[in-house]
């Protein structure tokens, strides 16, 4: 690189950087897109609809048919947000809240009305006409139209089969036969549809009939039968535009609820929090980035001023992405976002360690610089790519917050390796190639003595187990105590939702420091969330779950305290927002990331005992954080989840690093008598970068404890526990793990 050339990169880095800020402040448009402000907002900070359906007919609708219209909304309205909740309200309600949006009726023209969707036939037994096109008049489309009611086929048997029995439909493309894309829609039905269709297909091709798809009042599809279908696959094709055939497949997925649904009430809910706590979370976020890029400039001097540039570079185009792919944000997405600014300085600080290494190696400045990249690669490329995996997984099987979250954190993964190993080594070559050759500028690794972590292992595995064992005693004493094993949430356990009227219009910043505190003295605490009804003065409080004397005392409370009118006060009970269904997809995504993790790691160091001692330090880390959670009893809900999660990424990263420089250490060793030594010297070489790299991912957590609002802090806490944690079996536990298991087992090449 020429210096004339450095300086231009340098000038264009630097004008980005300046370019990125605006556009993250003010958008690439008039509208503001792009800007931070443009990203789409969950329920907590923005508010959105609340639908409230009532199922028909049935007073006390079946618990497991509740279950299975909950479960089956989620996965509907989860096309309108990640951050969608749905959940039952008394005995035969469902709620659904959907961020980011404001138009309710749009809403509920596009959801329809859930249950009723029948397949039908043609012609009855007689050969009259159930349905048949209806032209309406010349040069428009026919339409389909049934020409007898609901009722007069069911009674002739004329419905072949029910939406109940369809299991899944999804839009898709495929090729016809001249190689074209067209758009359709795929069905897969239950057992017990697949037969009543395979008879239905087999009557209707036999007398060349379609088989009509009637729904809410209409017939949305009336597909010819090619062929007799028996294996419980159908594809409906069409002229379809992807829109359409998406339409058709969502129409057909919410026709499939056990429970035929009618609108109660629609809603537009403000935000559960209030400026105050999105403005603290903006100062925590502003004064650790400040804190984590003086301590950079501190430690590693000149590179350290490349990794600050690279990481004002990955805080904007983060920003910028999260608008273009409109990801729901929520506050614990934010959380995530510091924390990720935190992890993404982590390839830096590994690059930077190399090229000191090979500075005090007798190496020149820039052939250090080289070398340190290249040296560094495998490391970054598989403690990424691992977490990338886990991130990919849990955002294809997860549902709601698990997905959302999946999807921040391999956002946060491809724009860090990109920051690191693009516009980090282009901003150091540059600095370098101007001029700044000395090497006081860069460092030079000091010989420092071996501290023998693997002398102290049964003292680390004796702690590590007495952590883990701690927790599982604690949750036994709260069980034994009559309280829940984990502090679990409204998410988690229901609780009651209240709805009240004010006399005036109360700001949600008012109400958290006035109206929050006098309930949680009067219901003994506890999880408190506040929402206003949009174009009212009704403001929606849900607690733990409250009985009539609590319920009793709450209201004649507000009535003494705030003059509301006791008769206005309505209550219902609310399941919690984390079915048990959402429970069940959630552990199973974790499992199948955590094998693939594992067959990854296997792979790639071609010994199973790396992966094996790397996925035994990430349920370590999870099981000691999990005690905490017992013994504090720090409130479980969505962000306990998320803070698991994070933990898992966070955790196999450092592992990695390690394992990599035990892999490349490994080749110069010859007998086993140096095997300890080679793992004591690998965790030596690695340490700098566990300590630093936990230390600015530490302080930018503790900046939203200190300064975050209670729900932030009940994630910022357990996750401050997790990256000590993390750090710990680092360095403590996986490269003595590895030992144990590499002079107790036979090598298993991948």
């Amino acid at each position: 690189m020429k210096k004339s050339s450095a300086f231009i990169w340098l000038i264009v880095m630097l004008a980005l950087l300046a370019g990125g800020i605006y556009a993250s402040i003010y958008g690439l448009d008039p509208e503001g897109t792009g800007s931070a402000a443009s990203i789409k907002q969950g329920l907590d900070l923005a508010g959105g609809v609340s639908i409230t359906y009532q199922a028909v007919g049935d007073e006390n609708p079946d618990k497991e048919d509740m279950a299975d219209t909950v479960y089956k909304l989620q996965k509907r309205v989860e096309g309108y947000s990640t951050e969608a909740i749905v959940y039952s309200e008394g005995s035969d309600r469902i709620n659904i809240e959907i961020p980011g949006v404001s138009d309710a009726n749009s809403i509920l023209e596009d959801l329809g009305k859930p249950g009723s969707l029948y397949f039908i036939r043609q012609t009855d037994s007689a050969g009259n006409l159930n349905y048949g096109p209806v032209s309406l008049g010349e040069g428009m489309p026919a339409i389909y139209m049934l020409s007898k009611s609901i009722d007069e086929l069911e009674a002739g048997g004329d419905i072949v089969l029910t939406g109940t029995e369809v299991a899944d439909a999804q839009a898709g493309a495929v090729k016809d036969s001249m190689g074209n894309q067209q758009f359709v829609v795929s069905l897969n039905f239950t057992p017990e549809g697949t037969q009543k269709f395979a008879d239905a297909t087999t009557n209707a091709f036999n007398n060349g009939e379609t088989i009509a798809i009637y729904y809410d009042g209409e017939i949305v599809s009336a597909p010819r039968v090619n062929e007799p279908i028996m294996n419980g696959q159908a594809q409906i094709s069409g002229d379809f535009t992807y829109e359409e055939a998406e339409r058709l497949a969502s129409t057909i997925r919410i026709g499939g609820l056990k429970l035929e649904l009618e609108e109660l009430r629609s809603n537009v809910v403000g935000a559960q929090l209030g400026q105050t706590a999105i403005s603290t979370s903006l100062k925590a976020a502003a004064i650790g980035f400040a804190l984590v890029a003086v301590l950079m400039i501190v430690i590693y001097l000149l590179p350290g001023v490349a990794s600050v540039i690279a990481l004002g570079m990955y805080t904007v185009l983060v920003i910028m992405l999260l608008s273009g792919f409109n990801i729901t944000l929520t506050l614990p997405g934010i959380a995530g976002i510091i924390l990720s600014i935190g992890m993404a300085v982590d390839a830096d600080v590994i690059i930077f360690a190399r090229i000191r290494e090979e500075i005090a190696g007798g190496a020149t400045v820039g052939d250090a610089i080289d070398t340190g990249f290249k040296k560094a690669l495998s490391a970054i490329i598989d403690g990424n790519i691992t977490t990338l995996i886990a991130a990919l997984v849990l955002g294809i099987m997860g549902t709601g917050s698990v997905k959302g979250f999946a999807q921040t954190l391999g956002l946060g993964i491809v724009v860090s390796m990109f920051t690191a190993l693009v516009i980090t080594k282009l901003i150091l070559k540059s600095l370098y190639t101007i001029g700044l050759k000395s090497e006081k500028l860069y460092g030079r690794a000091k010989e420092r003595k071996t501290i023998k972590f693997l002398s102290g292992r049964k003292i680390f595995f004796a702690i590590s187990l007495v952590a883990i064992l701690s927790g599982f005693l604690f949750m036994g004493i709260n069980k034994a105590g009559g309280k829940d094993i984990l502090n679990y949430s409204m998410e988690f356990k229901g609780g009651t939702s209240t709805t009240v009227t004010f006399n005036e219009d109360m700001s949600l910043d008012r109400i958290d420091s006035e109206v929050v505190p006098v309930i949680a003295s009067v219901i003994g605490g506890g999880q408190i969330q506040c929402q206003k009804v949009q174009g009212t003065t009704e403001v929606v409080i849900k607690t733990k779950t409250l009985d009539v004397s609590q319920r009793e005392a709450m209201n004649q409370t507000l009535a003494d305290k705030f003059g509301v009118d006791k008769e206005k006060i309505t209550a219902e009970t609310i399941s919690s927002t984390i079915s048990s269904e959402m429970k069940r997809d959630a552990i199973i995504a974790v499992i199948v990331a955590t094998i693939c993790m594992l067959v990854y790691i296997w792979f790639r160091f071609k010994d199973i005992r790396f992966a094996a001692s790397s996925v035994l330090a990430l349920v370590h880390d999870v099981l000691v954080v999990l005690a905490f959670y017992a013994i504090a009893r720090i409130t479980v809900g969505n962000t306990f989840i998320a803070c698991m999660l994070t933990i898992v990424g966070y955790s196999i990263n450092a592992t990695i690093v390690i394992f990599d420089r035990v892999r490349e250490n490994l080749k110069f060793i010859r007998n086993k008598d140096t095997l300890e030594e080679m793992v004591n010297r690998s965790i030596n070489q690695t340490l700098s970068r566990s300590i630093f790299t936990s230390l600015t991912t530490f302080i930018m957590i503790a900046a939203l404890y200190v300064l975050g609002v209670t729900s932030i802090r009940e994630f910022a806490l357990p996750l401050m526990v997790g990256i000590v944690c993390g750090t710990y079996s680092s360095v403590c536990l996986t490269g003595a793990m590895w030992f144990v298991f590499k002079t107790k087992m036979k090598s298993k090449k991948a």
